[in-house]
Formats: structure tokens, C-alpha cells, sequence
């Protein structure tokens, strides 16, 4: 579908595309009109871990805890809390006059209910759960918590999106059913009645949100304060539509900008470039139970001749390197998990001929290596046919499985062989927080059949994730996150293939976007 016959079409069904301020007899309604990565289909942050109904709970739940732009967790539901003396019981004190959206206020009991469904499917949710001796409402605007042992990331993550506060007939919802029904007490209204899947997504300002009073809104952190009335998200799967569309003041931003527009856009006075705090790393998964990558020499042989620069110039071009990075380990560059610890075996010198030998004595019988490849996911697609080459040059018989994304979703959950519908290796993405710590990233878990795709089995990154979890100094943590990331190189789970940030774009009568999440409540227009 070309630009003019979607403006058309979707602005006669829907109403989409109008001017940015409604007018009516009396007031001027502000509105931001926001195009998304993706379409948002489930509304369930609990139920799914996509990144865009992450988003929308960031937009219409609270948490008890905010993360700030150093993603340090603060108060926010909170009014404060105490810990006792061996740090083993937590008691939060909810915030005066909070309430959900249907008007009724918010109680420790809607938490408690929050929290233990959350705890139920969650990976950092499952980490506190199965420290929690007992969560009790002590009275409406309390809750206790006891824990097994002390853990002083609680209120980390209890900052989670995924611990959205709802209440407590939804959270009552099992935790394997999506919830259906959005009552948050954030800073926005869901509208239920003006979500179209594929379309749109509508919210109203919550104007009986109270926010906090004191500090600057950070990240998720701070005084939530709404300086527009109505947010719209404008569902435009075509990248080129929905540059036009920003260019043309059809809409304010445009969440995902390939780098083919970069140059046009940075010619534009009217437009400003925004480039995300985290990015989001590309990795090469192998799967653990097939050969011939469940022999670890087979692993280190690939990952001896990876060159990062190759991968992030395939996926991104060689025209705007200040977008991608290909220095990247396990953890986010320049975040304070980040290291250099055991880097030479990403960095040193590539040697195919070497590779070539560490193969031959791996035992390779000349199995088909089956590779997935998500043709109409641009990055992906790049990756395996860079891949393919890479293998080719090294004397590997490979097979090219060419699909679409949602039939790779399935694909890759296939514990089969290859021939029989499963396959050896993938790429994906670890996205925003999951690379900041080994909390939420699940790429280093060694859970096998248990865990994630590619079911790497690896009892020591396991113990050293849960060492991070109890350890008490920052120090102590980056020491962990060093020997996660030596292993990680050793026994190769996947192989990074460096840090691509997304670019977003806004018109410059906008100010204060926070591409953290991003969030839209800090959003306002300047003359």
C-alpha cells in the first residue's frame, strides 16, 4: 500500500491522520500521534515479554518502584519502606489517594495480588518468588514481605513493567491467561473502544493520576505529570509511509527511522533524530541439542572467525557507524555490567584457516547445517546470508530456511532435528534492559530443555547468575558479570555480533521524549 492510499483509507475508516490539535468550542485538546515499531496485540504485560506491551503498560500501569535514567530504582507508588534488621522482611507503604482508572482506589491487597501473579511467570518475578517465605496486605496501604535470605534487588525488580499494579480481580486472572481488560493507575486511560489491532492505539490523560511531588521525571522514575490530553499510537507497517507521513505533520514520531531516511531526515529543520539509551544486541543462537553444535569445539570454531564489524555493517550499511557498535560483549556498552574480560576471542586476529582445523577436529561429519532466515525482517535476514557465506568459506554444508517471522517464532521452540522440522542456528535480538545485567537476559540462562530457544545446558552461568542477584556491591557485581562473560566466550550459548541502537524521530515543536521505553508523559509542545 503506497503513502496517499493509506492516509486515505485509514483517515475515512478511523478517523487517524488529523491535525495535531483538535478544536472544539471552548478547549484545544493536545494530542501526540506516535508511530510504533510494531502492532500492539496482546495488552497483558505479565502474559508476554514484547517489547511494545511493555511499552503499554509503561503508559496506563504504575510500579511501586521507578527506574531512573541510570536505571537505579526509586519510589513511586511508594510512600516509603522499612527493612528490618537482618533484611529478610520488606513493609511498603503505599502513596495517599492512588487509584485505578475505574475509580476505585488502589489497595495493599491489588498489590499482593499483583505481585504473586508476577512472580508466577516472570524471570525476575520467579527470582523473588522463590525467595518469598509470605506477602501479606497488612492493612489497605500496607504490604509485608519475607524473604528466604536478604535480597537488596528487590526494589529493582519491583521496577519491572511486568509488576504492573492492577487490581486484584485481574490479577486473580492464571498467569498462562492473557488479561483482556486494561485498569491501570498510571498516568494514562487504555481506550478500549478506540483500539483497532493493526491500526491504532488510543489513550486519554488520567486526570485523577496523582503523581509524586518531589524529584524530576527520569526514565519510569520521578513526578509523572501529563502535558497532553490524548496519546494516539498510529499502527504504519511501511517504514517509507511513515516517514512521509512524519514529514508531512500526519503525525509526531516515528518510533523506528531505517538509516535509509537518515540522511533526508537530518536535512529537515523540522525534525529531530533521536538515538535510543540502549541498544539492542544481535546474536547468533546455536542449538545445544543437535549436531553438530552440541559439541562446544564446534562453537569456538564459528565464534573464532565472527568479525562483529562484518554483522553490524551488513545489518546497518558503513554510512552511519555512530549507530551501531561493534566492540560488544554480553552486557550493553558503557553500562556498568559492560567489561573487556575475555574480549580477544571477539577481538583478536580471524583466522579461517585455523577455523578450518578446529572444525576437522571436532569430529564434523558434513551434517546440513540448517539455518533460519526471517526473510522479511530486513537485520535478520542479513545475518544469515552473511552466515551462509561464512560457513560456505569454511566448508560447512549448510541449507537456508527462507520464512516470515511468525513462522520462525514457531520454528525456533522445535526441539527436533533439523531434518524433522527443527534447525542449528538463528538470530534474534537481546533488546533495551535484558542487556544490562544478567537479571533479564535470557541468553546466558543453561536451564537446557527447560529454558530458551536453543537450550544451552550450563549449571556454572547459572550459579554465577544467582551470585549477582545476592551480591552487595556494585564491585561485586561487576567481578560476576566479568566471569558470565568469559564463559559466555568459553562455552559459547551464542555469539554477540554487536550493539545496533534504534533511531527515532519527532518534530522539533515536541520536547522532553524520553526514548526510555519510551515513556510519553514528560511530552510538550513548544511554540
Amino acid at each position: 500500500m503506497d503513502r496517499r492510499t493509506f492516509i486515505t483509507s485509514t483517515t475515512s475508516a478511523a478517523g487517524l491522520l488529523t491535525s495535531p490539535f483538535k478544536l472544539s468550542a471552548q478547549t484545544t485538546t493536545v494530542t501526540f500521534r506516535w508511530v510504533p515499531s510494531t502492532d500492539l496485540s496482546v495488552l497483558d504485560p505479565v502474559f508476554t515479554t514484547a517489547v511494545i506491551t511493555a511499552c503499554h503498560a509503561l503508559q496506563v500501569y504504575d510500579t511501586l518502584f521507578g527506574l531512573d535514567a541510570k536505571y537505579q530504582p526509586q519510589l513511586q507508588m511508594l510512600e516509603g519502606y522499612t527493612l528490618s534488621e537482618d533484611k529478610r522482611q520488606w513493609t511498603l507503604n503505599l502513596r495517599p489517594a492512588l487509584r485505578f482508572h475505574d475509580g476505585e482506589s488502589v489497595r495493599a491487597k491489588d498489590v499482593v495480588a499483583s505481585i504473586r501473579r508476577f512472580g508466577k511467570r516472570d524471570l525476575l518475578g520467579q527470582t523473588l518468588f522463590n525467595l518469598m517465605s509470605e506477602i501479606i496486605a497488612v492493612n489497605d496501604t500496607q504490604i509485608r514481605i519475607s524473604l528466604s535470605r536478604s535480597f537488596s534487588l528487590l526494589p529493582y525488580v519491583l521496577a519491572s513493567s511486568s509488576s504492573s499494579i492492577m487490581p486484584e480481580r485481574l490479577a486473580q486472572t492464571p498467569d498462562n491467561v492473557a488479561i483482556k481488560e486494561v485498569v491501570g493507575s498510571g498516568p494514562f486511560r487504555f481506550l478500549p473502544k478506540q483500539w483497532i489491532s493493526g491500526s491504532k492505539v488510543e489513550y486519554a490523560k488520567a486526570t485523577d493520576y496523582v503523581p509524586r511531588t518531589e524529584g524530576v521525571a527520569s526514565n519510569t522514575a520521578g513526578p509523572k505529570i501529563v502535558h497532553i490530553d490524548a496519546l494516539k499510537w498510529l499502527i504504519i507497517p511501511d517504514r517509507a509511509t511513515a516517514v512521509a507521513a512524519l514529514q508531512n505533520n500526519e503525525v509526531d514520531g516515528v518510533e523506528l527511522v531505517d538509516n535509509d531516511f537518515i540522511p533526508m531526515l537530518r536535512k529537515n529543520p523540522r525534525i529531530t533524530l533521536i538515538k535510543a539509551a540502549l541498544p539492542s544486541i544481535f546474536i547468533m543462537r546455536f542449538n545445544h541439542l543437535q549436531a553438530p553444535f552440541n559439541n562446544v569445539a564446534m562453537r569456538r570454531a564459528i565464534l573464532s572467525v565472527i568479525s562483529q564489524t562484518d554483522y553490524m555493517m551488513a545489518v546497518n550499511g558503513a554510512d552511519f557507524p555512530e549507530y551501531w557498535n561493534d566492540r560488544c560483549g554480553v552486557f550493553a556498552p558503557g553500562t556498568p555490567m559492560a567489561s573487556d574480560a575475555g574480549m580477544e576471542k571477539l577481538n583478536g586476529k580471524r583466522d579461517m584457516k585455523r577455523a578450518r582445523q578446529l572444525i576437522k577436529e571436532s569430529g564434523y561429519k558434513g551434517e546440513t547445517i540448517v539455518i533460519l532466515d526471517t526473510v522479511d525482517t530486513a537485520p535478520y535476514h542479513a545475518c544469515a546470508l552473511l552466515t551462509e557465506d561464512l560457513f560456505k568459506q569454511l566448508g560447512l554444508k549448510t541449507e537456508l530456511r527462507s520464512m516470515n517471522w511468525g513462522t520462525y517464532l514457531q520454528r525456533r521452540n522445535n526441539q527436533d532435528p533439523p531434518q524433522s522440522g527443527g534447525w542449528n542456528v538463528a538470530f534474534t535480538a537481546l533488546t533495551g534492559t535484558s542487556n544490562l545485567d544478567p537479571a533479564a537476559n535470557l541468553g546466558i540462562r543453561g536451564k537446557g530443555k527447560q529454558g530458551w530457544f536453543g537450550w544451552p545446558e550450563n549449571p556454572r552461568l547459572e550459579s554465577l547468575r544467582m551470585e549477582w542477584f545476592f551480591a552487595q556491591t556494585l564491585e561485586e557485581r561487576q567481578k560476576i558479570c566479568q566471569a558470565i562473560q568469559i564463559e559466555v566466550l568459553d562455552h559459547v550459548p551464542y555469539i554477540p555480533l554487536g550493539a545496533n541502537y534504534k533511531l527515532s524521530a519527532i518534530r522539533k515543536n515536541w520536547q522532553n521524549f524520553q526514548p526510555q521505553g519510551p515513556v510519553f508523559y514528560t511530552m510538550r509542545t513548544v511554540a
